[in-house]
């Protein structure tokens, strides 16, 4: 069977942990609609690997979360991290921001 993998980096700054992840054949790529504009840059994205099935576990832990792709972002919509009426569609791939307080 096949595993989805993602990328992601994992940030603590200021007591706010941030998780920045994106589905990994993203990684490098510029999308582009409209006046909206977003780097998936490996810098802040490309820090390591995991199966998508084991992004969950972060969850419960972050404050902010940056996720991009279809594969990322479905499996936060579907731990019930995050909102559909508050995913962005960017050149037809799917970007949510979480902030939690």
């Amino acid at each position: 069977m096949y595993k989805m993998k993602i990328s992601y980096c994992l940030y603590d700054q200021q007591g706010e942990k941030l998780l920045a992840a994106c589905d990994k054949q993203l990684l490098g790529k510029t999308l582009e609609e409209g006046e909206l504009h977003l780097n998936v840059k490996e810098s802040f994205y490309g820090g390591q690997e995991m199966e998508i099935e084991e992004i969950s576990s972060y969850f419960e832990s972050i404050t902010i979360a940056n996720l991009v792709g279809e594969n990322t972002v479905k499996k936060a919509l579907e731990k019930g991290f995050g909102y559909e009426e508050d995913v962005l569609m960017i050149q037809g791939v799917p970007h949510l921001q979480i902030v939690r307080m």
